[in-house]
């Protein structure tokens, strides 16, 4: 559930704040979370995962701004970061080292010192050369890395293929069947100790069977790797990674009282209950707590499509471009109970085609300077955004309860070209 709402008089709250409210005073297009959505979210995460030893590690791509890190850390979040920006922004907001998992295909030696220097609880190590790199780093330190693998279970999630990860063609983990070999190299490493073992099968899934697939697969090797010498003191983590959908439009995904309950069951079926379980939640805790407000700049009819033309664009919330993503749309001043809809697209001021919110919606009728609201845009969304068409990034707004605050200002035309530079040997006019 979230907490953005229709009052009385039809108009759409955050809260108890007006949405009209904020973006008259910020400007359009921005960002408004709700502070007691994503409290909510993680809480009704944290008390699924209650009965079994567990630590949540909130995905920070998901959504990285301080506000919400901050209130996450104060809520006893760990952080999954994929790489050394991560980092400092999960530490800056709070959150302990040590609740800290470094994922991500491209570590580089940089980052990988950082980490280590910092304490993390461990690395989800992706390959043969990574590892490498990882225990030349912890050699020059003179420490020993904890190392968790990440494993490519190849398991469909069913899920859009831009964010499937744990199938064989995925760029992402090393091949199960590897998966043994490499932790020998780390037993036999004086700078490296497996703590755990890891896997990530994709983003936005719907059904819960995927995730049992997988969470099996790769517990059958923990048992494995356990039953070898040095390994079994050592080997405490079970990391499933992340994944569970939102409803955007009229999916059904699992509930995480659903989804806790499986993984449970599996653990449980394969005695491994003493294996501390990291979860690595983003979207599920963040999507439905944002919206990004837009205003309505131009209505036109080409004779063959309608357009709605308002100030968001897909340097704003690229997922409709990039995976052909559903967001609802609403007007943020409602009108009648019923009202006619006309089919449209609506569509933003970029110099691209594929700039748009939505294609072939049904929309309640619009004037110029009416605001809509933009659904489920908490994750992913500003995380994304870019300043193409040297278009400047939005604003992004807290709300709590009848209270709201700018977290993010809006950028300015000073920050689209801060830090250049024109060399003297270029001509000028």
């Amino acid at each position: 559930m979230d907490f953005f709402d229709y009052d009385d008089h039809g108009e759409m709250h955050a809260e108890g704040v007006s949405l009209t409210t904020v973006a008259d005073a910020v400007g359009t297009p921005c960002y408004v979370y709700s502070y007691g959505t994503i409290r909510r979210h993680y809480e009704v995460f944290a008390h699924a995962l209650a009965s079994m030893a567990s630590l949540i590690c909130y995905s920070v791509k998901a959504n990285t701004s301080q506000a919400i890190l901050t209130l996450l850390a104060s809520l006893g979040s760990g952080a999954d970061i994929v790489s050394g920006g991560e980092l400092h922004r999960a530490l800056q907001a709070g959150i302990p080292a040590g609740r800290i998992v470094f994922s991500g295909v491209g570590k580089q030696a940089e980052e990988i010192r950082a980490a280590l220097r910092a304490g993390i609880l461990m690395l989800n190590v992706e390959s043969e050369g990574e590892l490498a790199m990882v225990e030349s780093v912890a050699r020059d330190l003179g420490v020993r890395a904890p190392i968790s693998l990440r494993v490519n279970p190849d398991v469909d999630p069913k899920t859009h293929p831009y964010v499937a990860t744990g199938l064989r063609s995925s760029k992402f983990g090393i091949p199960i069947e590897q998966a043994r070999a490499v932790y020998e190299q780390i037993l036999r490493s004086h700078h490296l100790v497996a703590v755990g073992v890891d896997c990530h099968i994709g983003s936005q899934l719907t059904a819960v069977d995927p995730f049992v697939d997988s969470v099996q697969r790769v517990l059958e090797l923990a048992h494995h790797l356990r039953t070898q010498a040095g390994t079994a003191s050592a080997l405490q983590y079970l990391d499933v990674g992340g994944g569970l959908g939102i409803r955007y439009a009229e999916e059904t995904p699992p509930s995480p009282e659903t989804y806790a309950t499986a993984v449970h069951e599996v653990l449980q079926r394969l005695g491994a209950l003493d294996l501390t379980l990291i979860c690595e939640p983003g979207r599920v805790i963040v999507g439905n707590a944002g919206v990004l407000l837009t205003r309505v700049l131009y209505l036109k009819d080409n004779g063959e499509r309608r357009f709605v033309v308002v100030d968001a664009a897909m340097n704003d919330l690229i997922r409709p471009t990039l995976y052909g993503s559903f967001h609802q749309i609403r007007p943020v001043q409602r009108g009648s109970a019923t009202p006619a809809l006309v089919v449209v697209d609506v569509v933003g001021p970029v110099c691209e085609s594929g700039d748009y919110l939505a294609r072939d919606r049904p929309l309640e009728a619009v004037q110029p300077g009416d605001l809509l609201a933009v659904m489920s845009a908490g994750a992913y969304g500003y995380s994304m955004g870019s300043t193409y068409n040297s278009r400047a990034r939005p604003p992004e707004v807290m709300v709590r309860d009848d209270q709201w605050a700018i977290i993010r200002p809006r950028g300015t035309l000073e920050d689209l070209v801060r830090g250049e530079s024109v060399p003297e040997w270029v001509e000028r006019a």
